[in-house]
């Protein structure tokens, strides 16, 4: 059986400097990530309890359309512009978890 990017225990680089947290909960309608850090670059993002729906090309999610992040798996590190992404519950009672980086 094959493995996939989601079987792999997530790495953080050592150099990146951690800028601030902060969970949403209440994402519906899509939202922007809110409180995003002066200098933050990267963002990690992990999806818990339900599913959640993300876009970065001025396009607002829906429950069906956009990238989806997993409830319960490794998180992702999202690089590029932080003010572009918007999220969205892709089911009820979904919480995702960001982390901002230098």
């Amino acid at each position: 059986m094959g493995t996939s990017i989601y079987d792999a225990t997530p790495v953080i680089d050592a150099n990146l400097v951690p800028l601030g947290y902060q969970q949403m909960t209440s994402i519906t309608p899509a939202k922007a990530l809110a409180s995003i850090p002066v200098g933050a670059k990267r963002a990690l993002l992990q999806a818990e309890t339900q599913n959640v729906r993300w876009r970065d090309d001025g396009t607002a999610p829906t429950a069906t359309v956009g990238n989806i992040a997993y409830a319960g798996q490794n998180p992702f590190l999202y690089e590029g512009n932080l003010a572009a992404v918007q999220v969205i519950l892709a089911t009820a009672g979904a919480i995702l978890n960001v982390t901002y980086y230098e």
